[in-house]
């Protein structure tokens, strides 16, 4: 069997990093050698000893941007494995991985984490994402929209495989005791695509309709300032709570009357996953891709359109005064989980592995 080199530049908080850990110690107990090719050398507690971790020494690569983490590890890879058999499972930066592979003469698996509608705007980038793709020898999607855009876009086929999270998945059912005040949770890294600006509008819009809440976000990122400005001068401070980040947000969860995802753009978002693990009623963006297929068109809980704050308002305003439908849908979620199954899903990326081995 091919050594396997799982190659992903930049280790963040974020949903990719979760999925890439749960594969990883599930694939060491099924493959004798595996190497992981990174910058960031601040995580090894989270995998498995027998992982081989191919990183620098020190600390110096953690903060820095992807972009030079991404030649860093370029370089890595060079100095550390020149025999064609490697199999190369890229998580990140696919372009890089793309060229490795052709140097080294890699079969090579892409892991694709965000829709293209994020990237593919114009004709040459569509060309030009066609041509790394085409390199691979499979692509990995975690949707079956994402799947289908991928065909309709590129015209590449691709694997999909939903994200591997969920190991215990029969959880009692809950009615949710009814609270003067609405609490509100979202999780999520403070940037442009998880536009928690369409959110703190709708929030704006509650409080001047005199419905009392608390909203936590639980996330960090460059936008933290932007948002704390526009709570500040909608005095919203005492409704709104921006936590930072925090590597058990997870906890929040129980304690939330409704989570809100208000992503522009998405792969397939972990926390909504999560948020339907813990029974908590769902209000989500309709975008690309994930959203829709998690919720299941709506029946699993409420969509609104991209960035329609409005719209969004309207949500949490009806569940505050009439809770029982969507708890019901979150209720109805428990069934669904299986889809997202920790064994099964992860047992398929060895079958992809174990065929090009």
């Amino acid at each position: 069997m091919k050594k396997l080199i799982i190659f992903i530049p930049s280790i963040e908080n974020a949903g990719v990093e979760k999925n890439l850990f749960i594969i990883c110690n599930y694939l060491i107990k099924k493959i004798d050698k595996i190497y992981l090719v990174t910058a960031n050398n601040n995580f090894k507690k989270k995998l498995d000893k027998k992982i081989h971790i191919v990183c620098p020494k020190n600390k110096f690569w953690n903060n820095k941007s992807r972009l030079l983490k991404t030649i860093y590890c370029f370089f890595l890879i060079t100095n550390n494995f020149k025999k064609k058999d490697y199999l190369l499972f890229s998580f990140q930066a696919n372009l890089v991985a793309s060229i490795i592979a052709k140097i080294y003469e890699y079969k090579l698996l892409l892991r694709l984490n965000t829709s293209p509608n994020k990237y593919i705007h114009n004709n040459f980038q569509r060309i030009f994402f066609k041509i790394i793709y085409k390199s691979a020898d499979q692509i990995i999607v975690n949707s079956k929209k994402f799947k289908r855009l991928l065909k309709k876009q590129l015209n590449i086929n691709s694997k999909f495989i939903y994200n591997p999270l969920i190991s215990k998945y029969k959880i009692k059912k809950t009615d949710k005791k009814i609270k003067k005040n609405l609490n509100i949770l979202t999780i999520g890294r403070l940037t442009d695509q998880k536009d928690h600006l369409t959110l703190l509008r709708a929030l704006d819009l509650l409080k001047k309709d005199k419905i009392k809440f608390t909203a936590n976000i639980v996330g960090g990122g460059d936008k933290y300032k932007n948002l704390k400005e526009y709570i500040n001068k909608n005095n919203l401070k005492k409704e709104v709570q921006l936590l930072g980040y925090k590597p058990d947000g997870h906890k929040f969860m129980p304690k939330a009357d409704v989570f809100i995802l208000s992503s522009k753009y998405e792969g397939l978002p972990n926390v909504l996953i999560e948020a339907q693990q813990s029974n908590i009623p769902i209000i989500s963006s309709n975008c690309a891709t994930g959203p829709n297929e998690i919720l299941m068109n709506g029946k699993l809980g409420s969509l609104y359109s991209v960035g329609d704050y409005k719209k969004l308002y309207t949500e949490i305003k009806n569940f505050n005064f009439n809770r029982k439908k969507l708890i019901k849908k979150a209720n109805l979620a428990i069934k669904y989980l299986k889809r997202f199954d920790k064994e099964i899903n992860c047992n398929e990326y060895y079958k992809i592995i174990k065929k090009y081995n």
